[in-house]
């Protein structure tokens, strides 16, 4: 079998050559790594990658297959994939190489990604190109430095819902603003009997409340949280008048949404062994994929941190209790480690709406 040719191309000049696999083209985005073993559909699905072109850092990805049970959307939204080793015979499914090749999508495998990752680390997160098909480095790198940065790029409109729907449930009314949402949310809403209202990233306040929910909830979502002017909007109008919940984006743009700042990160936190520790002490390992921060040093007064990143420091939850407000920057659905936070977020957000 003829191998295809593929090569990698960052900003910065840096060019990397590899095989190709999926189908033959070209596209171009940030650069960014997770550290995550598994859960690489999962990841490939979020709808926060959207724009983006998502290296694994483990040598192998796709031991398992193509799982379509855990897809977190419909399709997979990273624009690109970059691995070490695309493994040809899984345990079971159709590989990883097939998927893409029958979806056409981009994956460039043989390329050395612990130098990436190490490279990214130093610089930052940068833009590159995928040519897939053909060695053109010169182009790849062409495509770089077209490609706009993320801030420059409105993302969020792509991944979120077109018209409001319903998943009824018995207990309490949720008003949920699609962002780019994760399935897994909606699945620990539905478990908890939720009657959940989702509504697309350009709700108004009036159309949120238009359900008489019990509570907000605010989705994580892909690029720069600040240019989810409507959900900012609505945290800003409503903030007091029920209670308020987001995860990830969520985080980001409640934090807006009460006057706070946000920043871009070096390189962000992506995969499924990010270390956080809550007010009390506790420790918890968690899934995470997100390249802004809220500034903790920018929280108004009553709102609190709750939880922090144990490797950089870095806000990872803030609460109000005054205008009950409870945020994670991390995937409390995702279940990341032994000690999961889907059940003291969740369960702790519906023993407060009952």
């Amino acid at each position: 079998m003829e191998i295809m040719k593929a090569v990698l191309g960052l900003e910065d000049g840096t060019r990397v050559a590899g095989e190709g696999f999926g189908s033959e083209g070209e596209c171009a985005g940030e650069l960014v790594f997770s550290t995550q073993m598994g859960g690489y559909m999962e990841a490939l699905t979020d709808p926060s990658y959207h724009g983006q072109i998502l290296m694994f850092t483990f040598p192998t990805i796709g031991n398992y297959g193509v799982d379509r049970m855990n897809f977190q959307s419909a399709r997979v939204w990273a624009r690109g994939c970059v691995v070490r080793e695309a493994c040809p015979i899984p345990e079971a499914r159709p590989s990883l190489s097939s998927f893409f090749e029958e979806n056409q999508l981009l994956g460039i495998q043989g390329v050395d990604t612990r130098m990436l990752a190490i490279r990214t680390r130093v610089k930052g997160s940068m833009r590159a190109g995928l040519v897939v098909g053909d060695d053109d480095s010169d182009r790849a790198i062409e495509l770089a430095r077209e490609t706009p940065p993320l801030s420059e790029v409105q993302l969020v409109p792509d991944v979120s819902c077109r018209q409001p729907y319903r998943i009824p449930g018995k207990g309490k009314r949720i008003a949920f603003i699609d962002l780019g949402l994760k399935k897994n949310m909606l699945v620990s809403l539905r478990h908890r009997d939720a009657d959940v209202y989702v509504y697309p990233h350009d709700c108004t306040p009036d159309q949120a409340m238009e359900s008489r929910p019990d509570a907000l909830f605010i989705s994580n979502g892909p690029g720069d949280p600040v240019a989810a002017t409507h959900a900012v909007r609505c945290v800003r109008e409503l903030a007091g008048t029920l209670p308020i919940y987001g995860i990830c984006m969520g985080n980001q743009v409640c934090a807006l949404g009460l006057g706070a700042k946000t920043y871009k990160m070096k390189f962000g936190h992506r995969g499924t062994n990010q270390p956080v520790q809550y007010k009390d002490g506790s420790i918890y390992i968690t899934t995470q994929n997100h390249g802004y921060a809220v500034d903790a040093d920018t929280l108004p007064e009553g709102a609190s941190v709750i939880y922090e990143n144990v490797n950089d420091g870095t806000l990872e939850g803030f609460e109000d209790t005054y205008l009950d407000i409870t945020c994670v920057q991390f995937h409390p659905e995702a279940h990341g480690g032994p000690r999961d936070t889907e059940i003291p977020f969740f369960d702790t957000m519906f023993r407060r709406l009952s």
